[in-house]
């Protein structure tokens, strides 16, 4: 049993130890330590931009996580921190991004999180879902609930009439009808532009959109890329 400090030397075979715990009541644990094979790892070069992601249970609890990042920082690569950040922590409720091209821009988003910020440290970006996100209702209660969504569906609707032959108001419902890829792929459009809409009346207004099959299409119908017609006859 040790019971001071010695060195451990390299030997022609792995190294190992043994560390046992005694505890309360008879409580035993025991772990067999070996050294690992040295490897030296081709780190290749900084990405341009990094991303921090930072997440916790609570918004204070954000930006304590956040401090302790910002103070802990300066003996890791910016990579690896990110790396460990997203593949190594949990995703909690509340959670945030911080961007930078060095350490000093990672450090300052920081700082602005630490002071409750949010809006120093990114932008809003929309991201629109190709097929696969439906749901038999989906958007039902936000038409009786929500004008703006229910107005905005409604001019969806109509920039459908005519190149469909069922009513975008009844498929929300109809399980059959959702089946069919040819009504499933314009009703996710008019139903992911009509939420669109009801977020910016909340005054979330996107930097950026981005989406896939006809989430790509609406994201063209947000940004202004494409009017609400020629979205309808794309999709």
């Amino acid at each position: 049993l040790l019971t001071e400090r010695r060195g451990w030397p390299v030997v022609d075979r792995p190294r190992r130890a043994g560390v046992s715990s005694f505890g309360v009541s008879g409580t035993n644990a025991h772990v067999i330590l070996e050294s690992a094979e040295e490897v030296v790892v081709d780190q290749g070069p900084e990405p341009a931009v990094v991303p921090w992601v930072v997440s916790a249970k609570t918004a204070e609890a954000l930006g304590e996580q956040a401090a302790r990042l910002r103070d802990g920082c300066a003996a890791v690569r910016p990579v690896d921190a990110a790396h460990t950040l997203h593949a190594g922590r949990a995703a909690l409720e509340h959670r945030a991004v911080v961007v930078g091209a060095d350490r000093d821009e990672l450090v300052a988003g920081l700082d602005a999180l630490v002071r409750n910020e949010p809006a120093a440290v990114g932008k809003t970006v929309f991201v629109f879902p190709g097929q696969g996100s439906q749901w038999v209702g989906m958007g039902v209660g936000l038409l009786a609930d929500n004008v703006v969504f229910a107005e905005r569906f409604g001019e969806c609707a109509a920039a459908l009439a005519g190149l469909v032959d069922w009513s975008p108001h009844g498929a929300l419902s109809d399980a059959a009808l959702l089946g069919r890829v040819d009504v499933v792929q314009p009703l996710l459009w008019a139903v992911m532009v009509s939420l669109a809409a009801v977020w910016e009346s909340f005054g979330v207004v996107p930097s950026a959109v981005v989406g896939h099959s006809q989430g790509e299409i609406a994201a063209a119908c947000v940004s202004g890329a494409l009017s609400l017609g020629d979205g309808a006859r794309v999709v």
